[in-house]
């Protein structure tokens, strides 16, 4: 158990150096000048420092040092919590993400909490329902809504309930109401991927003969969903759960974007347009740091569902 723990826990912080390291590579490898961002955020015309002057700002910036040495300085920054300045705002990284994760966590965890339940419930209901056409609807719905485009959903519920019902407000973080077009945006996907996986997971244990025995003893269809095929069937879905938090979470920058909702995914996409590297790095880490937190807590709790995984033994190569 404890050398399965320690795999995860090693797997989990590969992942977060390897999406650090990636975003880096790529964010230098733009055709963009940092130090003439860093001038144009102080309002400083390149063209009236001195040759001495544009040394000593690039010194002062710290982007006299090769690539290499920049990518040690950002690593090990991230790794004491200090991801440096903005390059457009100069203003420390970690009060930018501050000042924006509130509303951004919250949207993640509201559209979390509706797609499990909206999933769980559509799984449930196509696995219960007995006639053949409605069944056949309901298992098809999570395909339909998968293959939507956020921004479509997005801009389909602005057209409809906000311009012609005027039920909600079209953008803005202020209020309850604010929040509701954007977790259904979210939640039509995450929620459909989860009842895909729940509905063949379902009609699998549902086939297994301790489910038979269970009917045949008398039990109600109700009692067998629940008490008997549950618990096993939403043993597959645990894997793919950091699959849906980390869908949330970058789905909250193509929402936050068209709600114009201030959170970290509008963050994100000011940085990306400005090519602002270190509000880049941050957010990118910041969302690779949920996402394997998440999975490395399936992970861990999955031998709790189910012993048989901590304890299969490993094939000895002849």
């Amino acid at each position: 158990m404890i050398r399965y723990l320690v795999g995860r826990v090693v797997q989990a912080a590969a992942v977060l150096w390897a999406a650090f390291t990636l975003t880096f590579a790529i964010l230098y490898l733009l055709p963009s000048n940092p130090m003439q961002l860093q001038l144009a955020a102080a309002g400083i015309q390149e063209d009236s420092l001195t040759p001495e002057q544009y040394a000593a700002m690039k010194h002062r910036f710290g982007l006299d040092e090769s690539i290499a040495a920049q990518y040690w300085h950002h690593l090990t920054g991230v790794l004491h919590g200090d991801f440096g300045d903005s390059l457009t705002q100069q203003v420390p990284v970690t009060d930018l993400i501050g000042a924006r994760i509130g509303p951004t966590l919250l949207l993640s965890v509201c559209a979390a909490v509706v797609s499990l339940v909206a999933g769980s419930a559509l799984a449930y209901l196509a696995t219960f329902v007995r006639r053949n056409p409605v069944r056949i609807v309901l298992t098809r719905l999570p395909a339909l809504g998968a293959s939507f485009p956020q921004f479509f959903i997005a801009l389909f519920l602005i057209q409809f309930l906000s311009f012609q019902l005027g039920w909600l407000p079209a953008t803005g973080t202020q209020g309850a109401q604010s929040l509701i077009m954007p977790v259904l945006t979210i939640s039509v996907v995450t929620s459909s991927v989860l009842a895909q996986v729940l509905i063949k997971s379902f009609d699998q244990t549902l086939s297994q003969p301790y489910v038979v025995t269970a009917r045949a003893k008398g039990l109600s269809r109700t009692a067998v969903h629940l008490k008997h095929a549950f618990r096993n069937a939403a043993l597959p879905a645990m894997t793919i759960l950091g699959v849906i938090v980390g869908l949330t979470v970058t789905s909250s920058i193509v929402v936050e974007t068209v709600f114009t909702r201030e959170g970290v995914g509008k963050l994100a996409q000011e940085a990306v347009l400005a090519q602002d590297v270190p509000v880049v790095l941050a957010v990118v880490t910041l969302a690779a740091t949920v996402f394997v937190t998440v999975n490395l807590i399936v992970d861990l709790l999955y031998p709790l569902l189910d012993p048989r995984i901590s304890h299969t033994p490993e094939v000895v190569p002849v």
